[in-house]
């Protein structure tokens, strides 16, 4: 069907007009006004004073965030943004369930996809960048159902990714003392989250930038150290005293449990690479989007050949796939069963388990701060658009969306019902309401990308005057939402038949695992 008249500006310079400029631009006279961010005192744009949390007003139009992020930052967020407990310590249960060679190719695979979606953002975010990010273009370049449902699945997904990071990081500072209780961490670690929001995108920007660095850091020392491993130069004490190779591909093998260890670790990869949408989200509030995304959207492929694909495949060098330190029912949150931690621990490398938790737990508080930015933003680009209550539409002077802000830290208290004896059942039901929200937003971008194009060449413009193109144009965009669709079969595949086992799950382990589709 062809997209109807007036579903998009012939300019963007129409389409900034049509919501009311930038911030600090009055449509009407095209001039700048009062009120403007660059006009406040610094102590005001840091909200740092009570003058901070006084509504914006510009005059006319939609009242955008704050521009304050620099390229350097959406470079880093772009990078490392969603490295985390997926990545360090899930890939253990991976690589115990699938093997070596399911690991690497299912991290592959949702790689491409990944690397499709996001050069679609980034073209989509460069055109429009605007508060809301791929909602808005999914309500716009859709359907306006299909973005309200979106949108307000995302902003549930980071709501309760929230208080599941601060369990963990709780968890994953008993690694050194056992004896002071979860829920201290937890209260210490909220209000450190809570801190960081208080400096609005600003604090966001800054603390993904250098936990970004940390995170980076922390892989290429790995990547150093594993390939001195894989050739034998470990210490004698250690297992990796002689040269290995890739023995361990064929002893105990490259794959465990078939089919169904194969579709698990798809499941696996996805949850890894959750939160790399961020980086589109973010444009809206950097200074110049169409100058710094398309560099930081480029950095993506680095980070997946580089830190996901290599990264991995030192592990399945280095670990064996039946390792039973890998088992663990805290998949997610036990260091212990993380393959980097296993590796400095095989090898006799004193003090290394010790750095890789702290690397673990600074990237779970990171995804924590994540999700308060990511549900805020997203349930105020709901409210402009009506789809929320009007309160989440307020803006105070320092660029901040405090009510919605305070709507995902609401949530942050939920951490401590998970240390209840039955806490973790009422955990798993949140969790399973939005446990697919990551790939309903992936394919829902590559469809609004792929629809913007056929709007774009409806109204009789060229490729030649997008500013930033998606390499792989439409067709990267039907790869990257085929590739979600096979994400989805392959979790709907393991929530009948998990691995490990030749039962069929029941109905609670069936709909603890794809609640989200109906919902």
């Amino acid at each position: 069907m062809a997209p109807q008249e007036g579903v998009l500006p012939t300019t963007v310079e129409a389409d900034e007009k049509a919501i009311g400029g930038p911030p600090g631009y009055d449509s009407s006279s095209g001039k700048a006004v009062r009120g403007a961010i660059s006009e406040e005192a610094w102590a005001t744009r840091a909200g740092l004073n009570l003058t901070s949390f006084k509504k914006r007003e510009y005059g006319r139009g939609i009242v955008e965030l704050d521009r304050a992020m620099s390229s350097r930052h959406l470079h880093m967020i772009a990078i490392g943004g969603s490295i985390g407990a997926g990545f360090f310590v899930g890939s253990g249960g991976a690589l115990s369930k699938g093997g070596p060679g399911s690991l690497f190719i299912d991290f592959l695979l949702v790689g491409i996809m990944m690397f499709n979606v996001v050069y679609a953002l980034g073209e989509l975010a460069v055109m429009y960048p605007v508060s809301g990010g791929f909602y808005t273009y999914s309500t716009r370049f859709i359907d306006p159902s299909w973005g309200f449902a979106m949108g307000w699945n995302y902003v549930f997904q980071w709501a309760i990714v929230l208080p599941l990071e601060l369990t963990v990081s709780g968890l994953v500072v008993q690694y050194w003392n056992q004896d002071i209780s979860v829920a201290v961490w937890i209260t210490l670690f909220f209000m450190v989250i809570v801190i960081i929001n208080i400096f609005g995108s600003i604090g966001y920007a800054e603390e993904e930038f250098w936990s970004s660095c940390l995170k980076l850091a922390a892989t290429v020392v790995f990547m150093i150290i594993a390939l001195v491993l894989v050739l034998g130069g470990g210490p004698e004490s250690g297992r990796y005293s002689e040269y290995s190779g890739a023995k361990l591909w064929y002893d105990p093998g490259a794959f465990r449990n078939g089919f169904k260890g194969f579709c698990s670790v798809f499941v696996t990869a996805a949850f890894s690479f959750s939160g790399t949408e961020l980086v589109g989200l973010a444009a809206a509030e950097a200074k110049n989007p169409v100058k710094s995304l398309p560099g930081a959207i480029k950095q993506v492929f680095w980070r997946i050949s580089l830190f996901y694909i290599l990264g991995l495949f030192f592990v399945g060098l280095l670990i064996p796939s039946d390792d039973p330190s890998l088992l663990s029912e805290s998949s997610y949150s036990d260091v212990k069963a993380s393959p980097f931690v296993l590796v400095g621990k095989y090898a006799g490398l004193k003090g290394f388990d010790h750095f890789m938790n702290v690397v673990i737990l600074v990237s779970v508080i990171s995804i924590g701060v994540s999700g308060v930015y990511g549900g805020s933003r997203t349930l105020t680009a709901l409210a402009q658009q009506g789809y929320a209550p009007k309160i989440f539409t307020y803006i105070d002077r320092s660029g901040r969306p405090l009510p919605s802000v305070f709507a995902i830290l609401i949530f942050g208290p939920l951490a401590y019902v998970n240390l209840n004896a039955s806490g973790p059942v009422v955990f798993d039901w949140l969790l399973a309401l939005s446990g697919l929200a990551a790939v309903f937003t992936w394919g829902s971008i590559c469809l609004a990308h792929i629809r913007f194009r056929k709007a774009w060449a409806y109204h009789g413009h060229t490729t030649d005057e997008i500013p930033f193109k998606a390499i792989g144009g439409t067709i990267g965009s039907w790869i990257g939402l085929f590739l979600c669709f096979v994400v989805l079969a392959a979790q709907f595949y393991t929530a009948i038949a998990p691995p490990g086992t030749s039962e069929l799950n029941g109905a609670e382990g069936f709909f603890k695992s794809y609640l989200a589709l109906p919902v």
